[in-house]
């Protein structure tokens, strides 16, 4: 899609495109209000907690164009880059993403239900990397031909997904709604089904904004000359967690920040089981894995999970700014090592 945008775009003059980014930034902002507000809403209409609606229906939103552009990628002869981005995805969102909403303002969370969905996160990444071993000649993946992860396999997590979004819910069971959430769903008037269609309709907005802004910013990036490895390091690695950072901001901004942390631990799952598992599903060769992979892409992405994860035990029932620092400096480092070995990381 955003090839597409961008040969659209791409004869308009340069005014013309400060004002589309003008505009999808406006529409980013305010399609980001909408949708925190009524995922709240609706995690008090259901009775719900905020992290389960974040981590369950936003990070399916948010998430479904990362896995249209993967499975097209697989299908188009381009396996790698389908894996790529969902472990790319993985690390930007727990570190970068993550990190920058923390040092905005503490996240709450719920203790338990953010540690057992924290423990099928870093579960959901393991079992990736453990799925991409040829486990008949497991020393082969740090030679040249890696791993792969096999179409079996991408069926195997797409029913893992279901199984993760039901036992989401149960759990969801134990958790007390906010009496402020529940005192404005039982003012605001507006039905479950009114609210769930409005919040689609908000994913919506934001991930079409967010799909024209990055192409758009892209064109005139080239129109001034800007190096296109500094576009592809920023631009392209940061387009597809763009709807992810701008949600988890403003849930932050508006003091929701336990949506803030079940959509980014919701968006790492998802990317495992929904990007990865459906595009291995419909490749009949699977996703390549290739020796990179395993040498620094695999390895970071479980770092990232793991430190993650210590914090959520450490951190009582907030995620503070310093280790909000914590996770920024470990994505930077990420980063600046994928730089220097020439690998892209997201």
């Amino acid at each position: 899609m955003e090839h597409w945008i961008e040969q659209l775009i791409g004869g308009l003059p340069s005014v013309a495109l400060f004002l589309i980014i003008a505009v999808m930034l406006y529409t980013l902002g305010k399609g980001a209000d909408w949708l925190v507000d009524e995922a709240v809403l609706l995690s008090t209409q259901w009775g719900l907690g905020k992290a389960v609606i974040g981590a369950t229906i936003v990070s399916v939103g948010t998430t479904t164009p990362e896995a249209a552009v993967s499975v097209f990628s697989a299908l188009q002869g381009k396996p790698g880059l389908a894996l790529g981005n969902a472990v790319g995805s993985i690390i930007c969102d727990t570190g970068l993403i993550l990190g920058l909403a923390s040092l905005i303002a503490p996240l709450s969370f719920n203790r338990q239900l953010a540690s057992r969905l924290s423990n099928v996160q870093v579960s959901a990444g393991i079992l990736l990397v453990l799925a991409c071993i040829p486990w008949s000649s497991p020393m082969a993946v740090f030679k040249k031909q890696g791993g792969v992860l096999p179409q079996f396999m991408g069926f195997v997590f797409v029913v893992l997904l279901g199984l993760y979004i039901w036992q989401s819910i149960r759990w969801a069971g134990s958790t007390t709604p906010d009496p402020e959430d529940e005192e404005r769903a039982s003012s605001g008037g507006s039905s479950t089904f009114l609210t769930l269609l409005k919040l689609i309709g908000s994913i919506a907005i934001v991930v079409i904004s967010a799909q024209i802004l990055i192409p758009t910013v892209s064109v005139l990036a080239i129109r001034f000359k800007v190096p296109e490895s500094i576009i592809s390091l920023t631009l392209v690695a940061f387009g597809t967690s763009l709807p992810e950072l701008v949600t988890a901001i403003t849930a932050v901004r508006r003091g929701h920040g336990e949506l803030a942390v079940g959509n980014i631990i919701g968006a790492d799952i998802l990317n495992v089981l929904f990007v990865a598992g459906v595009s291995a599903a419909a490749t009949k060769g699977g996703l390549i894995a290739e020796a990179h992979f395993f040498q620094f892409a695999f390895p970071a992405m479980l770092f990232i999970l793991i430190v993650f994860r210590f914090g959520i035990f450490v951190s009582g029932s907030q995620l503070k700014r310093p280790f909000g620092v914590v996770l920024v400096a470990v994505w930077l480092v990420v980063i600046i090592l994928s730089g220097v070995l020439g690998i892209d990381s997201h």
